[in-house]
C-alpha cells in the first residue's frame, strides 16, 4: 500500500481548475452521462498511467488508445463507480485497491453525444491487468510519466478536416484525440510537462477512423 504522492495532489488540485473549453460545454438535456478514469500508479519505471488499446473489433473508436471507461449506468450511482467498473470489466483493475481523489469537469463529445467525467485517482494497491474483454479491449498498458512528457514522444496530429491537437507516441501507440487532450491538459496544469516542439506536425494515419477519443 503507498500513500498519495505529493505530485499526485498537486496534479488533481490543479487539474479541478481547468477551464472547459466552450465546444465542450455540456449542453442542458442532451448527451450520454460517461466516465473515464485517469489511474495514477507507481511502476517500475517511476509514475505511471493505466492506458488500453481498444480491440480492432469493436464498432467505435478501433484501434484506438483510451482511459479505461464508458457509460454511466443507472445502478452506478454517478460517474465514480462507473469508471472504476469499466476499469475493472475492461483491464481487470480491482476497485478495492483504487484511492479516487477528485472527479473533473464534465466534457461534451459531440460526435459521439457523450457527456463525459474524467474520474482522477491513485493505485495505492496495484493489481494484475489484463485485457479483460477481448472484444472491446486489445491490450493494457502502464504508460510511465516520464514517458508521456519525453520530447521525443510529443508531436501535433493533425485530422484530415484541418485540426491539429496534442499526440504522444508512446508503447507502440499513438494517444491522440481526445485522451491526448486531457493527458496534454492535466499533465501540464500539474507541472509535469517538459518543453517540446509544437511544431512537429504529424498527419493521422489513414487506418484510423477519423473520430477522437
Amino acid at each position: 500500500m503507498t500513500q498519495v504522492p505529493d505530485w499526485l495532489i498537486r496534479l488533481a488540485e490543479q487539474a479541478q481548475q481547468l477551464p472547459v473549453p466552450q465546444t465542450m460545454l455540456p449542453p442542458d438535456g442532451r448527451g450520454r452521462p460517461a466516465a473515464v478514469l485517469m489511474l495514477f500508479g507507481e511502476g517500475p519505471l517511476g509514475p505511471d498511467v493505466l492506458l488500453i488499446q481498444r480491440s480492432t473489433r469493436g464498432r467505435r473508436h478501433a484501434g484506438q488508445p483510451a482511459f479505461p471507461g464508458g457509460g454511466v449506468d443507472p445502478e452506478d450511482g454517478g460517474p465514480i463507480e462507473a469508471a472504476l467498473r469499466e476499469a475493472e470489466e475492461e483491464t481487470g483493475a480491482d476497485p478495492r485497491g483504487v484511492h479516487v481523489l477528485c472527479t473533473l469537469p464534465e466534457l461534451y463529445l459531440t460526435y459521439s453525444d457523450n457527456r463525459v467525467t474524467p474520474v482522477v485517482a491513485w493505485w495505492r494497491e496495484p493489481s494484475a491487468v489484463h485485457a479483460a474483454s477481448p472484444d472491446e479491449v486489445e491490450s493494457v498498458e502502464r504508460v510511465p510519466i516520464g514517458e508521456l512528457v519525453d520530447p521525443a514522444n510529443r508531436v501535433m496530429l493533425r485530422h484530415p478536416s484541418g485540426m491539429k491537437g496534442p499526440a504522444f507516441q508512446v508503447r507502440g501507440m499513438l494517444v491522440w484525440g481526445f485522451t491526448a487532450m486531457i493527458l496534454d491538459s492535466v499533465l501540464r496544469a500539474g507541472g509535469l510537462e517538459r518543453p517540446w516542439d509544437t511544431s512537429r506536425t504529424a498527419e493521422l494515419p489513414p487506418d484510423l477512423d477519423g473520430r477522437p477519443r
